[in-house]
């Protein structure tokens, strides 16, 4: 235990050698300041479940228990589990070790050499050029369950060193994954890799490679210049003044849930997708879905799904491929239940709202791969919310839960820097559509930008520890009404009315 640390804040503590050590945590255990989790770990935190406790940890666990071992293969990549909750480790035997909600695997092979990094604690990770000669490697699973990325996997990430490094950057990084394979004796998986990046620097299109990504380098990735030169607009107009910070006052567990719950509701029902409260409560509470009404009811499960989750709403892209990922994979729990919309797939024919006609089918990876450079530039989390939002809301890259998918994404990027999430009532839902397309059509930022500072300045005034008095608050703010019934107001948490 950290000597100077007060238990309550060790979510993580080890057994140790140390008989002492070991009794006076015998003694905290029966004292219920702490639970055994699983063998040499325990945990002073009782409001999770231990999958999650140990998912959350698992590279200090790693550190601590397994000192040399060296994160490898697709994990050195992924830097998480696989979605079959598989690890991928490097060290001085071949096991397979199950903790809950994750399995170790083990793989006996070479330790640490210059270059590979110290992670957490003792936990080395395995250098980019040694993890990609790891993952040309033949593997006997396939799927979450392989050591291995898949070749469009891997050709997506070279794909994004030439985007970023440039060919030079490319060739730097071919030479020192040849002098790596000479260390390592692992000559023939050069030769697979060298092909590949071969292939991705050639003029002309190449059979080797498979990934669309790829392919599109080498065939120039097509985009929506209008949306594009749109995007730059709002970019310019978000960089142009500081945003105030406002804290999320609902991170612990259940006030985090409680928020969400009415993130979800509010968030369907902009689309159209109308329950009472208590029909709602009933389908997140019970997870079954209301008469006549499963598609329905399944939209609102699996919004909640995805923005209850802490851990998921702490991901955001780092680069394009990571915010393809990101986009259909939570599209795919977001509409699971409805599968002639493609759950997880971009759209394969055009989609408008309106007057409005949005990215074209063609372009939807472009120009996400294109608009990412703006998110990227920019620093400070409400700009990043504020870009995102939009920049999915106007690409419309799906058939379907595209304006769900956009709030999910706005919303992640402040609860990754602990900012006040964004509901968007009822109430709201006409000022929000409008500002929504006095920027499409008249390209005009301005707006949009205030209509989301006034409805987060809205949500940070809600206290979500208890559902009934949060469900209250937002009733004296009329979130619950229409637009054409009241007006949003902001009540603070002394009950002053805005």
């Amino acid at each position: 235990m950290e000597n100077n640390i007060p238990i309550h804040l060790q979510e993580i503590i080890f057994a140790t050698s140390d008989n002492a050590l070991n009794r006076q945590l015998s003694k905290l255990e029966k004292e219920g300041q702490i639970k055994k989790i699983a063998p040499r770990i325990y945990s002073s935190n009782f409001n999770e479940s231990e999958d999650m406790i140990i998912k959350r940890n698992i590279f200090s666990i790693l550190g601590k228990l397994y000192p040399g071992a060296v994160l490898s293969h697709r994990s050195a990549l992924e830097f998480k589990p696989t979605s079959a909750n598989q690890i991928f480790v490097t060290y001085t035997y071949t096991k397979k070790i199950k903790l809950p909600g994750i399995t170790i695997r083990f793989m006996e092979g070479s330790s640490a050499i210059e270059g590979d990094n110290l992670f957490a604690g003792e936990l080395y990770v395995a250098q980019q050029e040694r993890a990609f000669l790891e993952n040309m490697q033949t593997s006997r699973q396939v799927g979450p369950t392989s050591k291995t990325l898949t070749l469009p996997e891997i050709e997506n990430r070279l794909e994004q060193i030439v985007h970023v490094k440039g060919e030079e950057g490319l060739n730097h990084f071919r030479d020192k994954a040849r002098e790596i394979a000479e260390k390592l004796e692992m000559q023939s998986e050069f030769e697979k890799l060298n092909k590949l990046i071969s292939a991705l620097l050639t003029t002309k299109p190449s059979k080797i490679l498979t990934s669309p990504m790829a392919l599109a380098r080498a065939l120039g990735n097509p985009y929506d210049k209008h949306r594009i030169e749109l995007f730059e607009k709002l970019f310019i107009e978000l960089q142009q003044q500081p945003y105030k910070e406002r804290k999320d006052i609902n991170t612990d567990t259940n006030a985090f849930r409680n928020f969400a719950f009415f993130e979800a509701y509010f968030s369907n029902y902009i689309e159209g997708t109308i329950f009472e409260i208590e029909e709602a409560k009933s389908i997140i509470q019970t997870e079954t879905p209301i008469p006549n009404r499963d598609e329905d009811s399944h939209d609102i499960l699996g919004t909640y799904k995805l923005v209850s989750n802490q851990t998921e709403m702490s991901i955001t892209p780092s680069n394009p491929e990571e915010l393809l990922n990101i986009l259909q994979y939570r599209h795919q729990i977001l509409l699971a239940a409805r599968t002639s919309k493609k759950p997880g797939q971009f759209k394969d024919k055009n989609n408008r709202a309106g007057e409005t006609h949005f990215v074209d089918h063609t372009l939807v990876r472009g120009t996400l791969i294109k608009g990412f450079d703006y998110y990227q530039a920019l620093q400070e989390p409400f700009a990043k919310a504020a870009y995102i939002m939009f920049m999915i809301s106007e690409i419309h890259p799906f058939l379907d839960g595209n304006g769900r998918i956009a709030r999910v994404m706005m919303n992640a990027e402040l609860v990754k820097t602990n900012q006040t999430r964004i509901i968007i009532p009822t109430v709201y839902r006409d000022d929000y559509l409008g500002a929504l397309r006095r920027l499409t059509r008249n390209d005009d930022p301005a707006v949009y930008i205030r209509m989301l500072q006034r409805a987060q300045e809205f949500s940070a005034t809600l206290v979500a520890n208890d559902m009934e008095a949060l469900e209250n608050h937002l009733t004296q703010s009329n979130s619950f009404k229409e637009h054409d019934e009241a007006k949003l107001k902001i009540v603070n948490r002394q009950h002053k009315v805005d």
